[in-house]
C-alpha cells in the first residue's frame, strides 16, 4: 500500500533527513482519517507517538490534541447507481414500449376489461394527432381492446325460463349480433347485414317494418343508424383494419320470465377521406340496445331470435343534418357542428346513452375526439 513516498517504520524520508514529531503526527492523523495509502502495521516511532498522543491529549493551542477519527466514506453512489442502470435495462428489454409510453407522455398499456359501470370519465390523454400508422393516437380507445375482444359477457346463470347454459348461449348470441351490426368490414362499407338482421325476431313487425324502410327511403325514423354503424364508400374509407370497443352486456329476468340483455358499448372508427386525403378523424359511437329472449310458450318467435325491446345511441363525428343511412365524418370544414352546440365527452361512459338520431342530438360537439 502506498504511503505517499514515505519509508514506512524508519521515521526518515527519501533524502536521509529525519522527520519531527509533528510530521509524524500529521501522518498518523491522515491515516486514521482513512487515506488510502495508510500503512497497514505502524512502526515503532509511530506507536510511540500514538501512546504520546493520547497520554497528553491538550498542550495548549498550538500543541497536541485528542483526536476522533472522522468516520470512513461510504462509496455507495456508484453502487447505487449501477444497480439502478442494470434494472432500467432490464425494463427496456422486457417492456420496449412502456418505457417509450413514460418519456412521450403517452400510456398503451390496454385496460382491463370494463365490469361495472364506470364512474367517471377516462383521464385526458396527450395533444397527438392519428397517423395512418396510429389512428388511435392521442386518444382513450389506445388502450381499448379490439373489436369483439372490447365486450365484456358476464357469467352466466339461470334466468327465467333459461337454463345457465342456454343463458351463456343467449349472451355470446347478443354479442354475435353487435359484431355482425357495428364491426363487420362489408357492413361498415354500407353492405346490408344480413347476419345481424337473421338474429332478430322476424314476428316482430313494428321492427320488421323499420328495416323494409330503412334501407331504401332513409329518414329520421327510419334510418338504419339506428341499429347499425354503415359509412358511404364514395366517400370515406377506414384506417386499418382494427375498430377499438369498450363496453359490456348485462342481463336480468324480464316480462313472462324472459331473458332481458342489455349491451352498452362504445365503437371508435378512424376515418379518412374516400379521395385519399390525409385527413383522419375518429367517428365514435357509443350504442345501448336492449333485447328480449322470450319464452317460445309465451311469444312468438323463431328459435335463435331475440325481440329488440329499445335502442338508443350517441354520435361524434358521425355528420349532420339530413339522413342519408350513413355516418358521413365532417372532412374539412364541412358538416361540422358549429360552435353553440351542445359539448359531449364520447369517451365519457359513466352517464346515461342520450339518443342520437335527430338532427340536434347527432350534432353535438365533442370535447376530444
Amino acid at each position: 500500500m502506498s504511503t505517499k513516498g514515505w519509508a514506512v517504520g524508519s521515521g526518515t524520508a527519501p533524502d536521509g533527513s529525519s522527520r519531527s514529531d509533528e510530521e509524524w503526527e500529521r501522518f498518523l492523523r491522515e491515516s486514521v482519517a482513512g487515506a488510502a495509502d495508510a500503512p497497514k502495521e505502524p512502526s515503532a516511532r509511530a506507536r510511540e507517538v500514538a501512546q504520546r498522543l493520547r497520554s497528553e491529549p491538550d498542550r495548549g493551542t498550538g500543541g497536541w490534541r485528542s483526536y476522533t477519527p472522522a468516520q470512513p466514506k461510504r462509496r455507495t453512489g456508484w453502487y447505487v447507481a449501477g444497480i439502478a442502470a442494470a434494472l432500467m435495462l432490464l425494463v427496456v428489454a422486457l417492456a420496449p414500449g412502456r418505457v417509450l409510453d413514460l418519456f412521450s407522455g403517452s400510456d398503451s398499456t390496454p385496460l382491463a376489461a370494463e365490469s361495472g359501470k364506470p364512474t367517471q370519465a377516462p383521464p385526458t390523454d396527450t395533444a397527438q394527432r392519428p397517423t395512418a400508422d396510429e389512428p388511435f393516437r392521442g386518444s382513450p380507445a389506445a388502450r381499448w381492446a379490439n373489436g369483439a375482444d372490447g365486450i365484456t359477457v358476464p357469467k352466466a346463470e339461470p334466468v327465467g325460463w333459461m337454463s345457465e347454459g342456454e343463458v351463456d348461449k343467449a349472451l355470446a348470441r347478443t354479442r354475435d349480433f353487435l359484431v355482425a351490426a357495428d364491426l363487420d368490414r362489408g357492413v361498415l362499407r354500407g353492405e346490408r347485414p344480413k347476419d345481424a338482421i337473421a338474429l332478430i325476431n322476424p314476428h316482430q313487425k313494428d321492427v320488421q317494418d323499420l328495416l323494409d324502410t330503412a334501407f331504401r327511403a332513409p329518414s329520421e325514423d327510419n334510418d338504419p343508424l339506428l341499429l347499425f354503424t354503415r359509412f358511404e364508400p364514395s366517400d370515406t374509407r377506414l384506417v386499418g383494419d382494427i375498430v377499438k370497443t369498450r363496453g359490456r352486456l348485462s342481463y336480468e329476468e324480464g316480462e313472462r320470465g324472459a331473458l332481458n340483455v342489455t349491451a352498452d358499448v362504445t365503437f371508435v372508427y378512424p376515418v379518412r377521406p374516400a379521395d385519399g386525403g390525409d385527413e383522419i378523424l375518429r367517428t365514435i359511437v357509443r350504442r345501448e340496445l336492449v333485447v328480449s329472449w322470450d319464452d317460445p310458450d309465451k311469444v312468438i318467435t323463431e328459435p335463435g331470435t331475440f325481440s329488440i325491446v329499445s335502442y338508443k345511441y350517441d354520435v361524434t363525428n358521425g355528420g349532420c343534418g339530413e339522413s342519408t343511412g350513413y355516418f358521413t365524418p365532417p372532412f374539412g370544414t364541412e358538416g361540422r357542428a358549429d360552435e353553440n352546440s351542445e359539448e359531449i365527452d364520447p369517451y365519457d361512459r359513466s352517464g346515461p346513452v342520450a339518443e342520437g338520431a335527430s338532427d340536434d342530438e347527432s350534432c353535438r360537439r365533442a370535447t376530444r375526439s
